[in-house]
């Protein structure tokens, strides 16, 4: 009997330090890597998909830095395992990385969005409120903007116009700068940089707080679309062949085109693709509607709300959105941790 009892005790031991050590490999799994995306509605959109994944799926996750190009290289080698707003097939990187079978586009996570130049409605028509006249009352495309370059004056080289381009490192910054071009307007106006989506929003809205002209590249879904009335420039239609001269920075001879029709999606790697099966299949089901997106977006801008406490309170005040993107027994445990 005592032989027995402490075969028993040994017995209990073992399976005791095997338990241990299966809960310690758990903890100390390795996190699912984000891209730590800067502008509104990517990081609205990643810490949505970061609590559901922590809390529904029980997989630690954490966030790492990068511009788009650079996050959408680390994501083809593994080193990033999600890119939360992916705007697919806008850059050669993506472009290439996909073709390779490295990269995937999972989902249409916000229908409607778009991207283009914009312009205060105030400097078309005028705001009798604020005793503005119009400036501009015949601009209505990329071509008018030649007659217009004083209109948007630079302060820093007066005898340009200024336009606002997105910050360097971003896609979209190659292509507003081929665009430039390609309109023939690259001597008229300075090709205006912003350090960051911060610093781009700070100016365009300290002008329209202002009254003042203001030129700029924007998209949507974000808070300054809801937030102030404005005119997007007309541009000649989408073309492929010529889109494909936009996006290549050292393409010579730029030709005009609307950007590619936009389709965000969740990017995710190949590894991951094949190692979370359960994860692919609710991010291809995961459907933000624009306006409701753009509110959230504009209630975290204006009180300054971090993007992780605004992405709780879109969970918990929007249950009828995102439950059908999940298992019933997935969605319980979300709903428990709001």
């Amino acid at each position: 009997m005592k032989r027995l009892s402490m075969l028993m005790a040994g017995l209990m031991l073992a399976i005791s330090l095997a338990s241990n050590a299966i809960t310690a490999s758990a903890d100390t799994r390795p996190p699912i890597r984000f891209g730590d995306i800067t502008w509104e509605s990517g990081a609205f959109t990643t810490e949505i998909l970061r609590r559901i994944v922590e809390k529904g799926y029980g997989y630690p996750t954490e966030t790492l830095p990068g511009s788009t190009v650079s996050m959408e290289v680390a994501l083809a080698r593994n080193d990033l395992q999600v890119i939360a707003e992916e705007w697919a097939g806008r850059s050669p990187a993506w472009n290439k990385a996909e073709q390779a079978g490295q990269v995937f586009a999972l989902g249409d996570i916000v229908k409607n969005a778009e991207e283009g130049w914009w312009i205060p409605a105030y400097v078309v028509k005028g705001d009798p409120a604020r005793n503005l006249a119009p400036l501009a009352p015949e601009l209505r495309s990329v071509a008018d903007l030649k007659r217009y370059p004083q209109v948007f004056r630079d302060p820093e080289s007066p005898d340009k116009g200024r336009f606002l381009n997105s910050p360097s490192g971003w896609t979209s910054e190659t292509v507003n700068s081929q665009k430039l071009k390609a309109y023939g307007l690259d001597t008229l106006y300075s090709n205006f940089r912003s350090g960051s989506g911060a610093a781009l929003d700070a100016e365009i809205n300290s002008s329209i707080r202002r009254g003042q002209p203001v030129l700029f590249y924007y998209w949507s879904p974000t808070p300054l679309m809801g937030r102030h009335e404005l005119i997007r420039l007309e541009e000649p239609a989408y073309d492929a062949a010529a889109w494909a001269t936009l996006t290549d920075p050292k393409n010579p001879a730029p030709r005009g085109s609307r950007s590619l029709p936009a389709k965000l999606s969740i990017g995710v790697s190949a590894a991951f693709h094949e190692a979370y099966p359960e994860l692919v299949a609710f991010f291809e089901k995961v459907d933000l509607p624009i306006d409701l997106l753009n509110k959230a977006l504009a209630r975290m801008s204006e009180t300054r709300q971090p993007p992780e406490a605004a992405a709780h309170a879109f969970l918990r005040d929007n249950p009828d959105v995102w439950k059908p993107w999940l298992p019933d027994e997935v969605a319980r445990k979300v709903e428990a941790s709001l």
